[in-house]
């Protein structure tokens, strides 16, 4: 394939995992994100399962992920005056190996950028594909021809977008949204959750040192609009008990604040001519804790796909979506918002139920570990 020029919109996980695979098989690769640079820090991310573990082992970055894992914290569930009412093992948000996401992508992007041509604060326009390739134009840059261009951008992805169609056809909104929020202020040393119906924060814990989950319709807002992001939020937690106005202040001070909507991709074919996709893209669920593993697993197969069929994308498309489709099902059930934030007393009390027995909860840890190994990997 040492003639295939690969052009890879998203320079999060699933791209430069992909890139990486593909740089080595002889693929001239270019990876374009929207963003300036690369994102520090953001929410943790974990991998799960012999299968995914197996993934980071041959792409020789298990060691430099486990010198960065944050490791499994505990957290505490209270209430109102802040007496404990259940805790959350580390081990069970945390996976098998947690790490930030803004380190993980630190880690692929060393790896590649020596092998391959990042191109920062830059975004696709259009897709034309033609008998020998696909004419890409940028905002920024000149337009050029690519072989194949890859869809790694998120759940709102652009490419799925210019090839597929409007995101609405492709993104189901399910009922709630989160924010990760960088705050300076310490709400002392347990990391603690705290819920009424249909509302959660937390502080201190593996997702961010303020992280948001809320029931809501869709909103009509700019995502990259942070202003707008934090008067959602004072909003949204207006008259909760707890601790929450402090949080709610602090965000009002904060230099960084994500928030998005808990929506899953639903998507007949993960591919359209020669462009594909791959990552949250073709198969995220947000908050669904297999986004990560998803992610370099579907970029090994993906990659390793290519390779076996000598560069002909319509052959290795097929038989990437054949193995990864029923992989990638666990991400098509499940909705994480009912659950963080329950929608009256009685389910809160009942989530809080399952962390008070122990067998409850490793009935649920084996499942997710099995769903996360739920594939026979090929060596390519």
């Amino acid at each position: 394939m040492r003639n295939l020029h690969v052009l890879i919109s998203g320079a999060s996980i699933a791209g430069p995992a992909l890139a990486h695979w593909l740089t080595h098989q002889g693929c001239a690769v270019t990876v374009v994100e929207k963003a300036p640079a690369l994102r520090p820090g953001g929410q943790a991310v974990d991998f799960k399962g012999e299968t995914q573990l197996s993934v980071l082992t041959r792409m020789g970055i298990l060691d430099d992920v486990r010198r960065l894992q944050t490791g499994g914290t505990d957290q505490e569930i209270v209430d109102a005056d802040n007496r404990r009412q259940a805790v959350i093992p580390g081990e069970f948000t945390g996976g098998a190996l947690e790490i930030q996401r803004g380190d993980l992508s630190r880690i692929l992007y060393e790896r590649t950028a020596r092998h391959c041509e990042y191109v920062f604060g830059d975004s696709i326009t259009s897709l034309t594909e033609t008998g020998n390739g696909v004419q890409v134009t940028f905002e920024r840059a000149a337009p050029r021809t690519f072989d194949l261009v890859v869809g790694a951008d998120g759940i709102h992805s652009n490419v799925r977008r210019l090839a597929f169609g409007p995101e609405s056809g492709y993104v189901r909104h399910l009922g709630h949204y989160y924010a990760l929020v960088d705050i300076d202020e310490d709400f002392g040393a347990v990391p603690r959750m705290y819920n009424e119906p249909g509302r959660m924060v937390a502080v201190g814990g593996p997702k961010a040192p303020a992280f948001f989950v809320f029931a809501s319709g869709p909103l009509d807002y700019d995502r990259y609009d942070a202003r707008q992001q934090k008067e959602i939020l004072a909003r949204a937690y207006a008259g909760m008990g707890w601790q929450t106005p402090a949080v709610i202040e602090a965000v009002r001070h904060s230099r960084e604040v994500y928030l998005d909507s808990i929506s899953q991709v639903r998507i007949d074919r993960y591919s359209q001519g020669r462009v594909v996709l791959l990552g949250d893209t073709a198969y995220g669920n947000t908050l669904g804790g297999f986004g990560s593993g998803l992610a370099v697993v579907g970029a090994y197969v993906l990659a390793g796909e290519l390779a076996a069929a000598g560069g002909d994308h319509r052959v290795a498309f097929a038989e990437y979506e054949r193995l990864l489709r029923p992989y990638a099902k666990v991400a098509r059930n499940g909705n994480a918002g009912p659950y963080l934030a329950p929608a009256t007393p009685m389910r809160i009390r009942m989530r809080n139920w399952m962390f008070k027995y122990n067998f409850l909860l490793g009935l649920m840890m084996k499942m997710s570990d099995k769903y996360a190994s739920d594939i026979d990997l090929k060596t390519y």
